[in-house]
């Protein structure tokens, strides 16, 4: 019994590290957006193809996930979704190597479907691995782990895919920059494709023991197909009004983190400014490069204080909703993030800076309060609602897009209004959920994307 429980603790030790994973790569996302607009000389809306490629992944993905998961087992499906990740990372030091725009798009949905697979399987495997009662507390340490990843990942990725550049109008960015910004990508797609070999190692090892561990997988023949599904969450209007919600919370929420490193280097922010080093998070957390104004490389840095905000927020939203009505905390948090996005639109300066990055602290509790009070009033199947929410994921495709377009023709403080009336609608949702009577109970424990 010793060398079970040991066995299921080491097992769930690397699922937790596949949820920091996954975190870390999606954050990346955010310097390397910066990264591409410099390197491939694009305008805001060809860079926020990166963010478009990673999420449409999602909508692509999520269905024929969860049908892949209904056939095999749990342990079987992370295989195959880490191998499509291991995949996604080739192609981007393929692409990094040849300079070619296209293919880093590639790699980027390929690296993107891996992780889709690998969160529609990870996520009742944590649940599963060890006593139910706790099967909660150990999804809820998972997702913290998740949280910490998307923390780190701005950092290491500013580090590595930033160093010297700068994509201010009249910058021009010389060969040696460009080469040093494409070695930084090849070396960073290495070592992830590194740990994440490893850990498909583990998991072929110890197949057995994680198999053993996991609820039985139900009869193939007896799950509903894709389309039987859709159709299901389609037919309730509340799943459809939920997963709105989840397209345009995710739509807002990336559309900020991947214009935050060009939007605090902009010289209208703190691109000539100091002011960033006397707040003390930022001057205990990282070193100033002694260049007068903020770099891009150390605006990339501070993209990571807007995730840092969303996981402290994570922890205080928690023990609020276990005091206050959820739709109307809700309410409260969409309502300050929106007019927090008109403070950056309509004031800007050094202070819009400090603004945009505490908006993480707001999103927080969103994506998991929006996604069970979808399922508590869903009149179709829990599995078919969950399905059809995580598809909405998408939202991250296209609505950066369209916060691309903005900036590009007008300025990045501008295309603040892009989140600011997602948020908006994300208020009459948290009204209307608050109107509704709910039609089942359902355990909060939702995770984010």
């Amino acid at each position: 019994m010793v060398a079970k429980n040991g066995s299921t603790g080491l097992a769930f030790a690397a699922v937790t590290t596949l949820f920091f994973a996954w975190g870390f790569i999606t954050s990346m996302l955010d310097p390397l957006v910066a990264s591409v607009k410099g390197i491939f000389t694009l305008s805001d809306f060809e860079a926020q193809l990166s963010a478009f490629a990673f999420f449409i992944a999602y909508g692509v993905t999520s269905l024929p996930a969860a049908a892949l998961l209904a056939r095999l087992s749990s342990v079987r499906t992370i295989l195959i979704a880490l191998a499509m990740m291991i995949a996604g990372c080739l192609t981007m030091l393929l692409a990094a190597n040849a300079a070619i725009y296209p293919v880093v798009l590639a790699g980027l949905f390929i690296l993107a479907s891996g992780i889709t697979i690998l969160q529609v399987a990870a996520n009742p495997l944590a649940a599963a691995l060890g006593a139910p009662e706790r099967s909660h507390l150990r999804l809820t340490l998972s997702q913290t782990f998740n949280s910490v990843g998307t923390f780190i990942g701005p950092i290491i990725g500013a580090s590595l895919f930033l160093k010297d550049l700068e994509v201010k109008p009249g910058v021009e960015v010389t060969d040696a920059v460009r080469d040093a910004a494409l070695a930084g990508i090849d070396r960073a797609y290495f070592w992830i494709a590194g740990m994440i070999a490893a850990l498909l190692v583990f998991f072929y090892l110890s197949r057995s023991a994680l198999n053993a561990a996991q609820p039985p997988v139900e009869n193939a023949a007896a799950q509903p197909g894709a389309l039987a599904t859709l159709g299901d969450a389609l037919s309730s209007r509340w799943a459809v009004f939920g997963s709105l919600a989840i397209f345009l919370y995710v739509g807002a929420e990336v559309s900020i983190g991947t214009q935050m490193a060009l939007f605090l280097n902009s010289n209208a922010v703190w691109g000539q400014s100091e002011a960033a080093w006397s707040f003390p998070a930022i001057s205990w957390l990282f070193s100033n490069d002694g260049v007068p104004g903020i770099s891009l490389e150390e605006a990339g840095k501070f993209t990571a204080l807007y995730w840092g905000g969303a996981m402290i927020g994570r922890a205080v939203g928690s023990a609020l909703l276990a005091r206050f009505d959820a739709a109307r905390l809700l309410a409260i948090f969409t309502v300050t993030a929106a007019l927090m996005c008109l403070y950056v639109m309509a004031v800007g300066g050094v202070s819009a800076g400090f603004v945009a990055l505490a908006i993480g602290l707001f999103n927080s509790i969103m994506f998991p309060v929006i996604f069970t009070l979808t399922l508590e009033r869903s009149s179709a199947s829990q599995e078919a609602t969950s399905g059809l929410l995580c598809t909405a994921i998408v939202g991250g495709a296209f609505i950066p897009l369209l916060a691309g377009a903005v900036s590009g023709a007008s300025s990045y403080a501008t295309s603040f209004i892009v989140p600011a009336l997602c948020y908006g609608a994300l208020t009459l949702f948290a009204v209307l959920a608050g109107r509704a009577a709910a039609q089942r109970t359902v355990a909060a424990g939702a995770g984010g994307h």
